[in-house]
């Protein structure tokens, strides 16, 4: 490996350049740049060589072409053990470049901006830059490529510790890092000139993720786990969640608050839902969100017990107090904002709060409903791809198939367990009173044992209740079941066979049944 002795410096971040160049060259490392760099750092007081002069020949084509040219790329690519290579840089005056320091313009940058021009962005795609990186990566033994400021103190710190030299596991650092760089820089250019690209779902599919953290664990202590984050997602979510207080999210605490926050995200009125396994145990709607989490919890206690909460209000101090009452705890709370007081009561009443996790999500609005994003589902050695189901039903959709005509009321609170419905594991039963929950089924092969799972988890209060079914009946049993129950009016998509049976069942008992006419499976 070659030692450190000059440097082409040509960077758009110019973050800590200078301390860079003069670190350079306190350790006797000559350097050369182009344009604005070169002109910042012989401002500074460091000796610098523009790149024109090295080469003989001027930047063309207002700044397009600086850097491609046989002394930079040549110098680049040379293997320093290759006798043919190192000869036939001798004859042709070529020098050797041994650390390249490159960032690119800002292309991202320029395109986030409104109004921008076509011809503004295109002006923005680095040419040079990305061809240096290239060619000091591929090169990576003999020549040292840094793309992240971030990298500069500790690049000095070993330069002067190994005498102007770098360890092979520093360079390896580096050069996997430079391809990443301009990776995920070509992916960007890519997305914005396919961005009129109607096609819903492309012949190859790439997403750059970024590792939000690394995680202790999987869904079990011997699997090994970390959280990767599209960036570009803009509506509020478990992924762009900023957390104000507690340890560390667990793989599971991600996927329970994920579903948390979703449910959440279909109330208007101040509403609190509350998940254990991905399944809401309680899930409220009041005037006030201290009634909403006290409703919601009240939907099934013992559930509730280590829940995940979401809340689509500021939490407030009233709030506060309820959740920490006596007999509950809470993992992870979800909402748009937390009082100052709030956040008191909530990390220190109780022995929990030290460690709860406090997660701050942008504003709840219509948006973060409407908006449709892309779900994808893995499986081993695929990934599964589809519209995220953002149907929540309406008025207009329901069709009213009993001989009983729901009343407003009752449509209201229909919606309500419909809503809660689409986010249940199939098959899906909920049930639900006053716009709280009081019995949810969840998960089961049959749809009878998902409606007698939830009449049980009602604890008797099934009685002027609403029902909701995911998807529809294939036979009358289930009503039967409801209607024993003391049921009055029922939603489901219809569409099977024997709509008449579950049609008929419903009249018999005087209960009014609506069908929406879409399904939401969730597996």
């Amino acid at each position: 490996m070659a030692k450190i002795r000059t440097a082409l410096i040509s960077v758009s971040d110019k973050t800590g350049i200078i301390d860079l160049a003069k670190g350079l060259a306190d350790l006797g490392v000559k350097i050369m740049s182009t344009g604005g760099t070169a002109k910042s750092i012989r401002e500074s007081g460091v000796s610098v060589t523009d790149v024109s002069e090295y080469t003989g020949f001027p930047e063309i084509m207002n700044g397009r072409v600086k850097t491609l040219h046989p002394k930079i790329h040549g110098g680049l690519l040379a293997v320093r053990d290759n006798e043919s290579h190192m000869k036939q840089i001798e004859d042709l005056g070529i020098g050797t470049i041994d650390l390249v320091v490159v960032n690119l313009y800002p292309f991202e940058k320029t395109i986030s901006k409104e109004n921008v021009s076509q011809e503004e962005a295109v002006e923005n795609i680095d040419i040079g830059g990305p061809s240096m990186i290239r060619s000091a990566a591929k090169n990576f033994k003999h020549v040292a490529i840094v793309v992240n400021p971030d990298r500069y103190d500790a690049l000095l710190d070993e330069l002067r510790e190994e005498e102007c030299d770098l360890t092979y596991k520093t360079r390896y650092e580096l050069v996997t890092e430079a391809f990443k760089h301009t990776s995920q820089y070509d992916k960007v250019i890519f997305d914005y000139f396919n961005r009129d690209n109607k096609e819903a779902y492309p012949e190859t599919l790439s997403r750059v993720l970024d590792k939000k953290q690394d995680l202790r664990y999987g869904e079990n202590p011997h699997q090994t786990a970390a959280f990767y984050v599209d960036k570009n997602v803009d509506v509020p979510c478990i992924s762009n969640a900023q957390q104000l207080h507690g340890k560390a999210l667990s793989f599971n605490n991600i996927l329970d608050t994920d579903v948390a926050i979703e449910i959440v995200k279909e109330f208007e009125k101040p509403s609190a839902v509350l998940i254990k396994h991905a399944n809401p145990c309680g899930v409220a709607c009041a005037e006030d969100l201290k009634d909403a989490f006290a409703n919601a919890y009240r939907s099934d206690p013992v559930s509730a017990f280590g829940c995940i909460l979401s809340l689509n209000r500021t939490v407030d101090e009233k709030t506060a107090e309820a959740i920490t009452e006596p007999g509950h705890f809470v993992e992870v709370i979800a909402a748009p904002g937390f009082e100052d007081k709030a956040i008191e009561i909530l990390t220190t009443k109780r022995g929990w709060g030290k460690d709860l996790r406090l997660l701050k999500l942008d504003s709840l609005g219509d948006l973060s409903v409407k908006k449709g994003i892309t779900d994808f589902r893995g499986v081993v050695g695929g990934l599964l791809v589809q519209d995220k189901d953002m149907n929540s039903g309406d008025k207009d959709q329901l069709k009213v198939v009993t001989k009983k005509a729901p009343s407003e009321d009752d449509i209201d609170e229909l919606l309500f367990a419909w809503k809660v419905c689409k986010h249940v594991k199939s098959n899906a039963i909920v049930f639900t009173k006053d716009k709280m929950v009081v019995g949810v089924g969840a998960g089961q092969m049959s749809r009878v044992d998902s409606t007698n799972i939830a009449i049980s988890k009602s604890g008797g209060r099934t009685a002027g209740t609403a029902m909701a079914s995911d998807a529809f009946f294939p036979f009358r049993d289930c009503i039967d079941i409801a209607a024993k129950a003391g049921i009055t009016a029922i939603i489901q998509p219809g569409g099977s066979k024997k709509d008449q049976e579950s049609i008929d069942a419903a009249n018999e008992h005087g209960i009014a049944m609506v069908f929406t006419g879409e399904r939401h499976f969730k597996h």
